[in-house]
Parts: C-alpha cells; sequence; structure tokens
C-alpha cells in the first residue's frame, strides 16, 4: 500500500515537474520570440525610414539640379541678348567692335553650352519654350552679322533686329514662368512675383 502511495505521489511529482518545465520553456521561447519580431519590425522601420530619406533626398537633389540648369538657363539667354543689344547699336558707329563681336560670340558659345545641358534635363513642354528661343537666338545673331559684314539679305536691317530681340525678351519671360511653374515656385495666377516682373529699358527682365 505504501509503494504504491508512494508511485503514485511519485507521478504526480514527475508529472507537475514537467509541466512546470514545459511552461518555463515555453516562456523562455515566447520571450525570445517577442524579442526577435520585435527587433524585426524596428529592424523594417528603420530601413523604411530610411528608403523615405533617401527617396527625399532624391527628389530635393534633381530639384536643386534642375534649379540650377534653370538659372545657367535664364543668366546664358540674358547675356546673350544683351550682347545682341550691344553689336545692334554698335552697328554704323565709327569705333573699334572687336570687343563687342568677342562678347557676342562668348555669350553665343555659353548659351549654346547651356541649352545643351537643358536638353537633357528640362521637361518637354520647357524644352519647347527654350528650343523656340535658342533657334530665334541664332537667327537674330546670324541678322546681325550680316549686317556687321555688310552683306545683308532681304528683311535685315536695324529695327527688324531691335523688334526681333524685344520678342526674345517677352519669351524669356514666358520661359521663365514655366521655369518656376515647374519648379514649385509660381505664386501668383496672373503672373510672375513682383520681384521676377522687374523690366529693364529695353524691354528686357
Amino acid at each position: 500500500m505504501i509503494d504504491t502511495a508512494e508511485r503514485s505521489s511519485g507521478g504526480r511529482m514527475d508529472v507537475g515537474s514537467a509541466t512546470t518545465l514545459l511552461a518555463a520553456a515555453v516562456g523562455v521561447v515566447g520571450t525570445l520570440l517577442s524579442a526577435l519580431l520585435t527587433q524585426r519590425a524596428a529592424d523594417r522601420g528603420r530601413q523604411r525610414e530610411q528608403e523615405r530619406a533617401e527617396r527625399t533626398w532624391e527628389r530635393r537633389s534633381g530639384t536643386q539640379e534642375l534649379r540650377s540648369c534653370y538659372v545657367a538657363f535664364n543668366t546664358a539667354t540674358r547675356r546673350y541678348l544683351a550682347a545682341l543689344t550691344d553689336q545692334l547699336h554698335a552697328l554704323g558707329r565709327d569705333e573699334d567692335l572687336r570687343p563687342v563681336r568677342q562678347r557676342l560670340t562668348e555669350a553665343r558659345d555659353r548659351h549654346r553650352e547651356v541649352y545643351a545641358e537643358a536638353q537633357l534635363r528640362v521637361p518637354e513642354r520647357v524644352l519647347e519654350l527654350t528650343g523656340a528661343l535658342s533657334r530665334e537666338l541664332g537667327a537674330v545673331y546670324g541678322m546681325l552679322r550680316r549686317l556687321d559684314d555688310g552683306v545683308p539679305r532681304a528683311g535685315d536691317c536695324a529695327a527688324a533686329a531691335q523688334e526681333r530681340i524685344d520678342a526674345l525678351w517677352r519669351g524669356l519671360r514666358e520661359a521663365r514662368r514655366e521655369m518656376r511653374t515647374d519648379l514649385g515656385v509660381f505664386r501668383s495666377s496672373g503672373g510672375e512675383s513682383a520681384g521676377s516682373r522687374h523690366r529693364t529699358p529695353g524691354g528686357s527682365a
């Protein structure tokens, strides 16, 4: 009787011990799994945050590069137009025109450089405007060179050149508005901001 009771008690203790050990093991495994899942969730969160940061940086970097391209084109076009105007005003003067011609050549070459870069960067709607400007700038340059060389074609004259230069200044303002819109800095529905609406004598801006 005593042996039977002892064996029964021992069996209950073995089962109880096993249950306790199993519960402890399950608890440890659960704790480890919870920590692992928490770590993986944190890693995924950090990865998503890094990806968002990289995308933001790429967008900002691309916008900054495009802005630099627009600034370079605007600056080069203004200088080209100023050099064309100087060349026009110098025609017929009894003076050495070599410095004026040199400035015009340099302005034309610089404009070609920035326009070539713009062709690879700017969106189609802006490229249409910049392309039209570049073609017309080249046409006026050719007219002024012919007038300077004394071999004008039909329609070549100082008045026609001035009219086309004035139209080019207006075209540059239109292109600049489109550039500002593309960069997201266009604020006025009726035109450019107050600072960009300033015009210099002769139609320049």
